[in-house]
């Protein structure tokens, strides 16, 4: 599965950055999809995600009120829209396609697949 990521970048606290996801050629219309994100010297974290339809979302508590997360089928792209943002949201966030069709994302191991991640630089 190839994902491509994009959108990261350095801001400063409490500064904004919107991230985007692709998959050229590939339709994951039925699947649930997300973020994740892996902070150095960290393990892979949940971030948020989405269900198939786009009615429902989920997201870590460190990022509730902050962050957004979106879909367009039509264009087979996610979305994390990233306000407010704080040096502790310093990583590498990776976009993730569930394990299985209709699947909710609501955790790590929801996810099967993932691809290059982009690296979001927030200074204080």
């Amino acid at each position: 599965v190839q994902l491509q990521a994009s959108g990261g970048g350095l801001v400063q606290a409490g500064g904004s950055l919107r991230l985007s996801c692709a998959a050229p050629g590939r339709t994951f219309v039925t699947y649930g999809m997300g973020w994740i994100r892996q902070a150095p010297g960290n393990e892979r974290d949940f971030v948020a995600g989405i269900r198939w339809t786009g009615e429902r979302t989920y997201y870590a508590d460190s990022v509730k009120g902050r962050f957004t997360i979106s879909r367009d089928n039509a264009k087979s792209t996610v979305y994390l829209q990233m306000d407010s943002l704080k040096p502790e949201d310093t990583a590498v966030y990776y976009c993730a396609v569930t394990r299985r069709s209709f699947k909710d994302p609501s955790s790590v191991a929801d996810f099967g697949s993932w691809g290059q991640g982009t690296l979001v630089t927030v200074s204080s």
